[in-house]
């Protein structure tokens, strides 16, 4: 079910003029705008909405805020497939993005002025098989890793592992105590895969050409000793009771407030939910740490990236001219940067030219500053380095962190996963 909200107050923040231009004046349009479930992700779109409206007297932005995991992307490719989709709409980067067929669901956007001031990490995500760019961020790039709380840390005297085997170790210490060791939210099943998807940055040290051999049908999860850790990672877990009692039905809002407020010590996620947490918990904010997922070694010890959400216009919509001059508006600089961290707490870099860091990020985010400024310690999620991602991953890895099915047979099915995507994205080799 969807909860769709009409914005028309007009944003109060003052806008320089040069972002106000980049939207003209029209009467009496309203412009649909579909976007996340994430409580950050939808203030920052009701902001945008807000300041548009404000900029563009008679334009009406109803902005519709969509669900997450499997059933948002079932959603997505359903409505692009039957023309009912969103005149704009806030969608996945990099694989996904391949999956929604974007030459003939999403409109051209690569010879738009303002696609100067995008960064060429990202535009590298959003273009179609024709070569075209077919999207604007919308939000920051983020860590995948993990959340820790700092008091913990603190009250117990751990140190951030860099090994796999510290890592448990930790965990045992924090069960000792009598704190959660591992958070997991199954009720939103797609934050099951944390420790698969985040460990890439270890697969891709142990095996440098993994990204390629992969897409081109030469290289398995269930055969790849560095690949299958993820998976062997949630059942680690499990098997040594370290998750919370009510993983199976609890969500990702439950596991913000668990790190956030030290029901809890470790919490796989992406540095996105930082923004979260600064809205429901700001006095907890700065107890919240980042790490990366920890290897064999800690000679080697590096972060997986992950780009922002892609912001697009749906070829099938009524109005294709507002909807450009929208997403225009959204990757202006005063939009994408400073009325950004006008909303929420900044949860990693920006990728548009111009944007800065303040001095006072979150402690979550200044963890991850030494990642991005050291040499070879950050590898973008594969995701963005492949088309090929198999849409069955959540409820594998859910079965998996549940004890419900072995690492190896998940890892197996997986690559049948791939197998059946990468065929019908129409790949050679597969």
């Amino acid at each position: 079910m969807t909860m769709k909200m009409t914005t028309r107050l007009a944003r109060g923040a003052a806008l320089s003029t040069a972002a106000i231009l980049l939207a003209t004046s029209a009467n009496a349009q309203t412009l649909t705008f579909f976007t996340g479930n994430d409580q950050a992700v939808v203030a920052y779109s009701e902001a945008v909405a807000e300041a548009f409206e404000a900029a563009n007297p008679g334009v009406t932005v109803e902005v519709e805020v969509g669900p997450g995991g499997t059933e948002r992307d079932n959603m997505v490719k359903s409505r692009l497939a039957t023309g009912t989709m969103s005149d704009v709409f806030v969608y996945n980067a990099g694989s996904l993005f391949q999956a929604i067929n974007p030459m003939q669901t999403t409109v051209d956007l690569s010879n738009e002025p303002w696609q100067d001031s995008i960064l060429e990490s990202f535009k590298q995500t959003v273009t179609a098989q024709d070569g075209t760019v077919r999207g604007a961020p919308f939000g920051m790039a983020m860590g995948g890793g993990v959340l820790y709380n700092k008091p913990i840390y603190e009250e117990l005297g751990l140190e951030v592992p860099m090994t796999w085997d510290q890592f448990m170790s930790n965990n045992q210490a924090v069960a000792d105590a009598g704190y959660v060791p591992v958070i997991q939210t199954y009720g939103d099943t797609w934050t099951s895969q944390l420790f698969v998807l985040a460990d890439y940055f270890n697969v891709q040290a142990a095996e440098p050409d993994f990204a390629e051999r992969y897409t081109n049908n030469e290289a398995k999860y269930a055969t790849s000793e560095a690949a299958m850790a993820g998976f062997q990672y949630l059942e680690d877990v499990n098997e040594a009771g370290y998750l919370n009692e009510d993983y199976g039905a609890a969500t990702l809002a439950d596991g913000l407030r668990m790190v956030a407020t030290g029901e809890g010590a470790h919490y796989p996620m992406l540095t996105f939910a930082l923004g979260t947490i600064g809205q429901n918990y700001p006095d907890n904010l700065n107890d919240v740490g980042f790490f990366a997922i920890p290897g064999d070694s800690p000679d080697v010890n590096g972060a997986t990236i992950w780009m922002p959400t892609g912001l697009y216009v749906a070829s099938e919509g009524p109005n294709v001219e507002l909807a450009k001059q929208f997403v225009a508006f959204a990757a202006s600089p005063e939009i994408a940067c400073d009325l950004q961290m006008e909303v929420a707490p900044v949860t990693g870099p920006f990728l548009v030219a111009g944007c800065e860091l303040p001095e006072d990020v979150p402690a979550g985010v200044a963890d991850m500053q030494p990642y991005f400024e050291a040499d070879g310690r950050t590898a973008p999620a594969l995701e963005f380095l492949s088309p090929i991602k198999g849409p069955n991953l959540e409820n594998l890895t859910v079965e998996v962190g549940s004890g419900i099915r072995p690492a190896a047979e998940a890892a197996e099915l997986y690559d049948e996963d791939v197998r059946k995507q990468a065929q019908q994205l129409g790949l050679e080799g597969w």
